[in-house]
Parts: structure tokens; sequence; C-alpha cells
């Protein structure tokens, strides 16, 4: 195999004629040029979804009702949506600086974010300068897809998913007295963001993917010292598989560390909103920020008197906490689960009831409209801008989805005791964009509690009796996903 085969070459150049803009296209290896649609009239670059798919020759699936695209890129799929800044890209979700626009059955996405995820996922050749609007498309097939690593009683076993078998003389590796362990595969191209997703365990304790012209290194940093190494290949499934071994005593205190390290000890409560930012308000002046201050203290204090449980507190009083330092206080404390409370409203009084959000992409327009209005108070935060956007954005993101199949387990246990202890409407969990919840490295949940804007359920939220029992069931959730979690670490 040669170096990374180069499919086409494109650079994109933005020009502007008056007020309708394009993206010139040229085409290295055959000169052709090309228009790009551009949406004049803004701030910052939105390119066409439909026009971007034209050049490069992809398959869409277009909905117009569910204002959706589906853009096919070999065997990769981008989704977007109208008016959201999240795309899924292979399943996965990440988040854009900007809102995408909807105009004529055609989706315009924010150029500089877009092409900044494709970069880590699908489209590893691809640059973009937002300065000189320039954007350069080197398409290349990833051979190095995945990893995995395995546990065992006298070792770790590393398994490099791979789509071709290569020379053994092409894969050589070492460990360094450094305490990483280094391998390096010539003609490799990695998928260095599914990677990064990889949990580690064991004798790893983080992974480092290199790209090179000519090859890929992965440097594997180790948390205690290993007897040896072997590595081979495997052709169903096609991977490149290598053994740390390590002294069973050294094993066995390795895993009785990660089962300590796991337990559920820490929880993060947030109470939504605060000092200047006061949330909802409802019809009789009941505001979110006290109420969600109110069942914060009620929840941490049935949890310290109930458990051996640490409770952090994002605030306690009524004070501005910026919603990126709630995840950074999270993260800071080894919280091991994180829940926002607040309250919901709608124009619609009539509407009525609790529901719990994971952070995905909002598939319903209520959904959508909750994280809207409750991502609102980063308009009142310094530094919003560099903060939520670009590659913060990004990563937080895909730290988050790590957690999200326990967060959804989580949600599940919340919906199911609230509605076992007070008189409301089970809305269920769903799922939407929250700001709040980004950057959270353990399973995260936002609750809303109930609607201020429906008079009833207001009255009933300043009731002290009415709080205390949705503190009894957001406990009680906590206590059970306690015992779930912690007996499968017995088992483990």
């Amino acid at each position: 195999m040669n170096s990374p085969k180069v499919l086409f070459l494109l650079f994109l150049i933005i020009q502007s004629w008056g007020m309708c803009t394009s993206v010139q296209v040229f085409h290295q290896e055959t000169g052709e040029k090309d228009n790009l649609k551009m949406l004049a009239g803004v701030t910052e670059t939105f390119i066409s979804t439909r026009d971007l798919a034209r050049v490069l020759s992809s398959k869409l699936y277009v909905n117009n009702d569910r204002q959706k695209i589906v853009l096919y890129l070999r065997e990769h799929r981008i989704k977007l949506s109208s008016e959201t800044s999240f795309i899924i890209v292979n399943e996965q979700i990440y988040q854009m600086s900007q809102f995408t626009i909807g105009v004529e059955e055609d989706i315009y996405f924010p150029a500089e974010s877009f092409f900044s995820i494709l970069k880590m996922t699908v489209l590893p050749g691809i640059t973009y300068d937002s300065k000189k609007q320039l954007l350069g498309i080197n398409i290349v097939d990833f051979n190095i897809t995945g990893l995995n690593i395995e546990e065992k009683a006298n070792g770790t076993i590393l398994r490099i998913k791979t789509r071709e078998h290569f020379s053994n003389g092409n894969i050589s590796a070492f460990k360094h007295n450094n305490g990483w362990f280094y391998l390096t595969i010539k003609d490799g191209i990695i998928d260095s963001v599914e990677v990064k997703r990889t949990d580690t365990r064991g004798v790893v304790h983080k992974v480092v993917a290199d790209q090179f012209d000519e090859s890929v290194q992965l440097a594997f940093q180790l948390r205690s010292d290993i007897e040896g190494f072997e590595f081979y290949q495997s052709s169903e499934p096609n991977e490149i598989v290598v053994t740390l071994r390590t002294p069973l005593s050294k094993s066995a205190a390795r895993i009785k560390e990660v089962k300590n390290r796991w337990r559920l000890d820490t929880i993060v409560l947030d109470a939504g909103h605060g000092g200047k930012d006061g949330g909802t308000v409802g019809k009789y002046g009941t505001k979110e920020k006290n109420i969600t201050l109110d069942l914060a203290k009620r929840i941490g204090k049935l949890v310290e008197k109930n458990t051996h449980i640490k409770v952090v507190h994002t605030r306690e009083e009524d004070i501005f906490i910026p919603v990126w330092k709630r995840t950074k206080i999270a993260n800071e404390t080894n919280g091991k689960l994180f829940i926002s409370i607040h309250a919901n409203a709608n124009p619609n009084r009539n509407i009525r009831g609790f529901e719990t959000y994971l952070l995905r992409q909002g598939k319903t327009k209520d959904a959508i409209e909750v994280a809207s209005r409750e991502n609102a108070v980063i308009k009142l935060e310094d530094q919003q801008k560099s903060i939520y956007s670009g590659e913060n954005l990004i990563m937080a993101t895909m730290a988050q989805n790590a957690y999200m199949k326990e967060s959804e387990e989580f949600a599940g246990i919340i919906q199911n005791e609230l509605a076992s202890r007070i008189n409301s409407k089970n809305r269920g969990v769903k799922q939407a964009g929250f700001y709040v919840l980004i950057g959270a490295s353990m399973p995260n949940v936002l609750i809303e509690v109930g609607f201020l804007s429906n008079p009833t359920e207001e009255k009933n939220l300043k009731k002290a009796s009415y709080r205390q029992q949705i503190a009894e069931a957001v406990y009680g959730a906590i206590f059970l996903f306690k015992q779930t979690k912690e007996k499968l670490l017995v088992k483990g």
C-alpha cells in the first residue's frame, strides 16, 4: 500500500458579487471549476448542504416535512436538521457553534464548526481557514477504524480494528522507560475520533494517536510496569491484537482500584438559574430559581441523611453561576452523577407534567423550545463565545456521549419515581441540547419538575409538602441507580 490515497482535492474560495455570494470550486486533478452556494447577508459563512452534496458527488436523503437532510459520504452518514446546532455523524452527536438555517428545502450550515467536525470524524484531510475563507478537501479512507481495550487477570489486551491486513514488517512496537508503550503502523490511516472514544482500562491510562504522512503511531500511557508484550494480526475480524502482560498481584489490585473509582460516592446537584438569571416566572410570581434551589437542598439533605454519598451543590444561595462553571465544578469534585433541576414553561397554560432530559439533538419542537429557553442564560455570561463554540464544544459533547447509556437508565428511574409520588403527568424521558449538560464527564440529566406556566402546578410547586415529595422521588431514584450500578461492580 502506498501513502494515503487522495481521491480528489478541492480548493473552495469565497467570492462575492454584490448581494449574491458563492464559493468557487477548483478540482485540482481535472482543472474544472464549479460554484458552491453560500447564504448571503450573514456575518458568518453558511454553506448549502444540497450544493455540497453535488460537489462531493454524494447521495442525499431529504425529508422536507421534518426539515431534515442526510448526506451520504461513502459509508458515512451526516444528518442535519433545520434550526438546530446539533448534527449527527454516524450516530454520534456533535454540536456546532451556530444554528443551521433552513431555506427553500435546503439547510445551510455554519462552515467553520461543520468542517471542524468533519475533520475530526470522516474527512481527516480537510482544512478550513475562516479568515481567508479557504477550504481544502483531501478525501482519504481510514484503514484503522477503532480500538477496544480488555482487562484480563494477567494483563491487558489491545484490539486495533483494521480494514485490511498489513505486512508484518510494517508493524513495530516497543516499551519506553518513560512509562509509555508505542505501536507504529506503516501505511496506517487512523480514525482518531473513534480511538479517542475508547474507554481506558487495565494497565492503560491514556491513548494518543499521531497521524503522519506515511504511518500512524498509537501511544499508550501505562498505569504500571508490564512484564512483556506480544502482537499479531487476525483476519476474522481484521484486527491487530496486542497483549500487555502484568504480574497477577498488580492486576488484582488494579481491578479493586477501578471498582472503587466507579462507586457512586459523590453526586452533584445543580439548582438551575440563580442571581440575575431568574429563569421562568409563574402567573403568581413564583420564580424558577427559588424553586430549584429549595429542591436541590431538600434532595441533598435526604441523600446525606440516608447514605454515605457526598453531596456537592453548584450553588447554595441566590447567586449567578455561569453554565460552563456548573459542569466544571462537577468534574473537579469527581462527581459520579450530575443532576440539573429546573421548572418548565409553555405559552399553553394547560400543559403540565414532569420530564427528564438527556443531552441529544431535540426530536420534537417542544423539546427544542425547552432547550432554547434554558440555554438563553449564556447571553448573561462573559466569554460565552469561546466556551460554547469550536473545539471546546465538540470535545465536551464527545465526552458526554460516553455516559449516554447510564444517563438514559437514570432518567427512566427518575420518571418512574416521580410518577409514583406526585399527582402530575408523566411526560417521559426526552432529549434536547442543554448547554448545562455539556462537558459533564459522568452520567447526567436535567429534570423539569413541572410547569410554572400552569396555574395549578405553580400552586403545587409553591407548597413545601409537594416539593418534599419531588425531593423524595429524586432521592429514591439516586438510591436505586446506586444499587444497580454497584451490583454490576460486585459481579465484575
